[in-house]
């Protein structure tokens, strides 16, 4: 690594950083302002925010926007150096376009492996975090919505289904409880039913009030019955599976994402493509930082009339074109039109194919 590598990594890290310390500056002052008053109205202050929330919506916001945030740096400093032909000198000196571009792949590669691991592992622990202190910060129609009773009626496993006519989430309580099991044949083997269901903490397993079970053989006769006014009984779910927060999938580690979204399947969810596209998308989000910033260096790395300028007005748009056209396609995908793999890979294919030629075509030129 020579003195023109470290000089224009040490340009992208630090223009990287002064970008991030300024979003985070500016994000936090703008949702402190949102939050002001709920934080007051649920007895939390300023402080306790900083301590408890911001620290993990931090790391939220900056991973979120990291790639973006290194395309507009990219543009920034690169176009400065354009501008004062330090690459036309570089350029002359004898090295090449790609060997220019050396350390522009080194310092992507290295963010884009730091985001990734972030993506799958660290993220959802600070998701975690930074839910559960805006879940005690919900107020108004937002609680009211939170709060409200839910019918369920989902498969739990194969041959095994679960109906509750009214579910509130923050209790772990319902009523109307019915539960069924049958075997290859569809024939029901078990009938569980029960006026009340509330999950104990004590022993992770339910209680049932006023039940009634009936147990059949293979071939439907009855074999044993049994009623009462209670009874402890352990399923394999729990409550946070019943009736899944609609964040949810951003609070797992890809691994539990993994198995989560494999049970949604089998349950017959409506709402999995919500679930995969968070999936697809921890990967898809540190790839698009390395496509984005060699679209950045090829837009960027010849001077133009107009300079720093120009280039950032074309930065800027196509960030908003990328952000537009993701987010979009995440809604395609959540209403069943497109398959989400394709909805969060299609933007960094589409923006990888206009790189490449760019790239080549400045390199030639």
């Amino acid at each position: 690594m020579n003195i023109i590598d470290r000089y224009i990594i040490r340009n992208f890290i630090g223009t990287l950083f002064f970008m991030l310390i300024l979003l985070v500056v500016i994000f936090v002052i703008i949702d402190i302002q949102s939050h002001f008053q709920e934080f007051n109205e649920n007895g939390f202050t300023i402080t306790d925010a900083l301590r408890l929330y911001y620290p993990y919506y931090v790391i939220w916001a900056v991973n979120i926007f990291a790639s973006i945030l290194i395309f507009i740096s990219v543009i920034y400093f690169t176009s400065r150096m354009a501008n004062n032909t330090e690459i036309v000198a570089i350029i002359s000196s004898g090295a090449s376009f790609f060997r220019f571009s050396r350390p522009y792949l080194i310092v992507s590669i290295a963010i884009a492996s730091i985001s990734l691991l972030t993506n799958h592992f660290f993220l959802p622990w600070a998701n975690i975090k930074k839910n559960e202190f805006s879940v005690k910060i919900l107020t108004g129609n937002k609680k009211d919505t939170y709060n409200a009773n839910q019918s369920i009626a989902s498969q739990i496993s194969p041959g095994e289904y679960l109906f509750i006519y009214s579910y509130n989430r923050q209790m772990k309580s319902g009523a109307g409880f019915k539960y069924e099991k049958f075997n290859k044949d569809r024939i029901l083997l078990h009938e569980l039913r029960a006026n009340n269901i509330y999950w104990s903490e004590s022993d992770n397993s339910y209680m049932l009030s006023n039940y009634y079970e009936k147990i059949m053989d293979s071939t439907g006769r009855v074999i044993y019955l049994n009623n009462g006014p209670q009874l402890k009984k352990k399923f394999n779910f729990t409550p946070d599976e019943l009736l899944p927060e609609s964040y949810v999938a951003e609070t797992m580690n890809t691994f539990e994402l993994n198995k989560f979204i494999e049970k949604e399947k089998m349950k017959g969810a409506g709402n999995i493509n919500i679930y995969l596209n968070e999936y697809h998308q921890r990967t898809s989000s540190s790839i698009a930082i390395i496509i984005l910033t060699f679209l950045a260096l090829s837009l960027s790395s010849a001077k133009k009339r107009g300079g720093l300028g120009v280039n950032l007005a074309i930065g800027i748009t196509c960030a908003f074109l990328y952000i537009f056209s993701f987010e979009a396609l995440k809604i395609f995908s959540s209403t069943g039109i497109l398959p989400s793999w394709l909805a969060v890979w299609l933007p960094n294919l589409i923006f990888g194919i206009i790189t490449t030629i760019l790239f080549y075509k400045r390199a030639y030129s």
